[in-house]
């Protein structure tokens, strides 16, 4: 194995048209038997955070987790439709992930703040989930900080591939949150601007390869491959 490279999945390789922060509004008020007063703080966080945030705002006792991921599960299997009907995958990323996806020697997975359940929403409902393997992901459920997720996703790739520890790793997302979570972790980033930040941004954050997108599957494929040798 050669490379391991780990997609973001909101806003990164999909729109999902604020069906996101419903999800979240929906969780927390099957959970708490009122609609939240803020909608969720997202941007790069995990569902761990993200709901814990909601309840810590509203000055409510925070629930065990089970019955969070449960009540998210509920809640983004019942968007499906309406995620289809009014999100999209974003420019280029069928193509992206089809030709990563082929590359002898690389993995592709996902590095998510989405629980398992819902990253499979969001992926399927775009045909998206056969181009990744994703038993080797890591997801929201897993950490509650982003840059704990790596080493999550490296062991699966590890232990379920037979790969050894030092395989370089690179991330690719939309956020500063992104940018930190490869830069702490020894791995590598290709931010792209295809979310709420500007390209400046992400280059302030630390990132030296920034795409306004994932559209030019070649420049996309030489940045990833540049990674594979470091």
């Amino acid at each position: 194995m050669e490379l391991f490279v780990l997609w973001d999945i909101d806003h990164t390789l999909i729109e999902n048209a604020g069906v996101s922060k419903e999800i979240y509004d929906a969780a927390f008020a099957a959970l708490s038997g009122r609609e939240s007063t803020e909608p969720a703080r997202t941007e790069g966080r995990t569902d761990r955070l993200i709901m814990r945030d909601m309840f810590v705002r509203e000055r409510l006792p925070i629930p065990d987790w089970p019955f969070i991921e449960a009540a998210l599960a509920q809640a983004g299997e019942a968007r499906l439709d309406e995620l289809r009907r009014r999100g999209a995958a974003l420019s280029g990323v069928h193509e992206a992930l089809k030709t990563a996806s082929a590359q002898s020697g690389w993995v592709s997975s996902v590095l998510t703040g989405n629980i398992v359940a819902n990253a499979r929403v969001k992926l399927s409902a775009f045909g998206l989930d056969s181009l990744l393997d994703l038993s080797v992901g890591a997801y929201g459920a897993d950490a509650e900080l982003r840059p704990h997720l790596v080493a999550v996703a490296r062991e699966r790739v590890q232990r379920l591939h037979g790969v050894p520890a030092d395989v370089p790793t690179v991330l690719v997302g939309d956020t500063p949150r992104d940018v930190e979570a490869a830069l702490t972790t020894g791995s590598g980033i290709l931010a792209v601007a295809s979310g709420i930040h500007t390209p400046e941004e992400l280059t302030a954050a630390g990132a030296a390869e920034v795409l306004p997108d994932l559209s030019d599957t070649k420049r996309v494929l030489g940045i990833l491959e540049s990674f594979a040798g470091r």
